[in-house]
């Protein structure tokens, strides 16, 4: 499995949250539950692509203490 940075996985999930919006609004115009439905899916991963970048910087940055911590 390969990893990608958390940049990566932030940006990923901004252009996800982008294409729920943008399905949620063609949703609402045409009145069509379905892409309605799967832009909140899609803002929902995006989201939770953001997070996941967040919590890498995270742990990153306290792996990034602890190695300085102990020299």
């Amino acid at each position: 499995m390969t990893d990608r940075s958390s940049s990566g996985d932030r940006l990923e999930g901004g252009f996800d949250k982008a294409k729920g919006n943008v399905k949620q609004g063609v949703g609402d115009l045409t009145g069509d539950d379905q892409t309605k439905g799967e832009g909140m899916l899609d803002e929902a991963k995006g989201s939770a692509k953001q997070a996941w970048g967040d919590f890498k910087d995270a742990a990153g940055d306290l792996k990034d203490d602890a190695e300085r911590a102990t020299r």
